[in-house]
């Protein structure tokens, strides 16, 4: 696994407005090394979708794709997160001021040393406060 990546990058793959030379560059990186994420991402993700969805962003047929697309991305869901819920990701939530989906990613990204991929603003000065490499934003 070569990065953690949170919910707000995933899903700037999938609106052109959103898409970047950078983000892309992250898609590259994921599909040949692959990512590691908290369960609640796949959660957040489809959230994502159904908000674009109403708003009329997207179309439905174009969520499913999607999501068929992701699922044949190597993303391996990290069991250990919720064990670490009310410990080190409370700890995180009380040091930065992070909301608790947040602060599992940040968790993520320091109990395996890999870089965060997201382009959260909170979730960016949260990750350079504790020295968690971020890649993408740009």
């Amino acid at each position: 696994m070569s990065l953690v990546l949170d919910s707000s990058m995933t899903l700037s793959w999938y609106f052109e407005d959103e898409r970047t030379a950078a983000r892309i560059a992250v898609l590259n990186q994921v599909a040949d090394e692959g990512a590691v994420v908290p369960a609640l991402w796949r959660l957040e993700v489809l959230n994502g979708f159904q908000v674009a969805v109403r708003r009329g962003r997207i179309t439905i047929a174009y969520r499913d794709a999607s999501l068929v697309d992701l699922r044949a991305l190597p993303i391996a869901i990290d069991r250990g997160t919720n064990r670490r819920a009310w410990s080190a990701t409370l700890r995180l939530c009380d040091r930065s001021g992070l909301t608790p989906y947040d602060a599992a990613y940040l968790e993520l990204a320091l109990r395996r040393q890999l870089p965060l991929a997201t382009l959260d603003g909170d979730l960016v000065r949260a990750a350079q406060a504790e020295n968690v490499p971020l890649v993408g934003a740009a």
